[in-house]
């Protein structure tokens, strides 16, 4: 903890405290709180669960505004009452002196670019435009060490542990206002102040893309998050509906949680969820119709005088139909071709485009095509088309996927990965409108039935 404080970059005085201890590492330690030379904004404890208390209320009185502590043992997942009165004592200290407490039983926090590593991560994050927020310290370490081994970068990694007070709501609210924070990624077990939630999700919905992943689904792990924060899960329909009433995008692994991201920063527009693919590779055609199909998606229907423009520009062993298979050896012309006549079909919301590497045909060629039929297509219509891109391989795409990025045009490793992707821009769009409706006036004898609202819900968690 000490080592990841020092060595974080922080610009300001780290003033470590341990009564034991003349000096941590080169740095001069002080025997308590009452000998700092100054007042600390944060403090960090990593104590004994019995003496969090005494040190609230120490650093409370010297003005100190927020603490995060990492100590476990206040209650969490077992329902010891010392545990529950512990923490309980802990937030009463913290009450009078309006100090924000993060944690207890968390990793701590992450701000790269204050500086700031008060946490016990094995890696220290990339400096960048994401937020994540994760009430598991284990997730975030596992995400901070899979994204830094990929150059991707963040603006805050925030662990909440048990969220015994500063919890999601709180976190939107900030990081919705936040200019370094592009887009806010959320890994939840459970939700302890839904109004707050709520109110503080939609309107961080509203100005930047929120992506979550709901731990515990199913009954077994819903049980396993209680054992680990000790709040219950609920139900996971009434969850799922929140999200999507909030604005934001449900995802269900950490490997779709980075590729929504991506998707979403593409800003690209789309109606309904209609794909036309293109390809030069029947197979890769199948898996992606396959993929489609298992997200919910629809296969586009082509119009007959787009159809009579691709027998006139492809050659005669076409595909004839949706999957556009233009066949192995595929130019970068015979691509731009068969994608300016896709584009122009007002039955399509988006074009996929895939390519499989052969000897006959090379794939940058094919990506240097599509690149130029985007930016005439932008320039003409006064908006960037929905297109996606999926070049297979790794070296012979590795080229084709840099061209992309630097059109901002997104791109997939597989065909999977590329229909799930237009799928996230699918539901995004029908969240966003959810986000923006407004509920009918009640009628004035209106009159609430709680007993049928919790057998509805009681229905979602039997389903579940």
């Amino acid at each position: 903890m000490a080592r990841n404080l020092f060595a974080g970059g922080f610009d300001g005085p780290v003033m470590p405290v341990n009564p034991k201890a003349e000096s941590i590492g080169s740095t001069l330690s002080y025997k308590s709180v009452a000998e700092l030379p100054i007042t600390p904004d944060l403090a960090v404890i990593a104590t004994p669960s019995a003496t969090v208390p005494g040190f609230i209320i120490e650093l409370g009185g010297r003005g100190t505004r927020a603490a995060v502590v990492i100590t476990a043992g206040f209650g969490e997942g077992d329902g010891q009452p010392d545990g529950a009165a512990l923490r309980q004592a802990m937030l009463d200290a913290a009450r009078p002196h309006l100090l924000r407490v993060l944690g207890p039983n968390c990793l701590g926090l992450m701000a790269p670019h204050h500086g700031v590593n008060a946490s016990f991560a094995h890696i220290a994050p990339l400096p960048g435009d994401l937020a994540f927020v994760s009430q598991s310290g284990a997730i975030a370490t596992a995400v901070l060490d899979w994204a830094t081994h990929r150059g991707i970068g963040f603006s805050h990694v925030v662990s909440l542990g048990d969220m015994a007070d500063v919890d999601f709501g709180d976190m939107l609210d900030w990081l919705a206002a936040d200019g370094r924070t592009r887009a806010i990624l959320l890994y939840v077990e459970a939700i302890t102040h839904a109004r707050k939630f709520m109110s503080a999700a939609r309107i961080a919905a509203r100005t930047k893309p929120v992506v979550v992943i709901k731990g515990g689904r199913t009954e077994a792990a819903a049980r396993a998050a209680a054992s680990h924060t000790g709040a219950l899960a609920g139900s996971d329909a009434v969850y799922d509906a929140a999200f999507r009433r909030a604005g934001m995008l449900r995802v269900f692994d950490l490997g779709e949680l980075f590729d929504a991201v991506e998707t979403l920063a593409s800003r690209l527009h789309v109606d309904g969820d209609r794909l036309a693919i293109l390809t030069n590779s029947g197979g890769t055609g199948v898996l992606a119709t396959e993929a489609l199909g298992d997200a919910g998606g629809t296969m586009a229907s082509l119009s007959a005088e787009t159809m009579a423009r691709l027998d006139a520009a492809l050659p005669p062993t076409w595909s004839r139909g949706n999957p556009v298979d233009i066949i192995g050896d595929a130019t970068g012309e015979r691509y731009a071709r068969a994608l300016d006549a896709m584009l122009a079909d007002s039955g399509k919301d988006a074009v996929l485009v895939m390519n499989c590497p052969t000897a006959v045909a090379d794939p940058i060629d094919a990506a240097q095509a599509l690149v130029r039929s985007v930016e005439e297509t932008a320039k003409r219509d006064g908006r960037r088309p929905p297109v996606l891109t999926c070049w297979l391989g790794e070296g012979a795409a590795a080229a084709a996927r840099r061209l992309f990025a630097e059109h901002r045009i997104p791109s997939y490793a597989t065909p999977g990965q590329a229909a799930r992707a237009f799928m996230h821009l699918v539901r995004y769009r029908r969240n966003q409108a959810l986000l923006m409706e407004t509920p009918p006036a009640l009628p004035q004898d209106f009159a609430p039935d709680p007993a049928a609202a919790k057998a509805v819900i009681a229905l979602g968690s039997v389903d579940s």
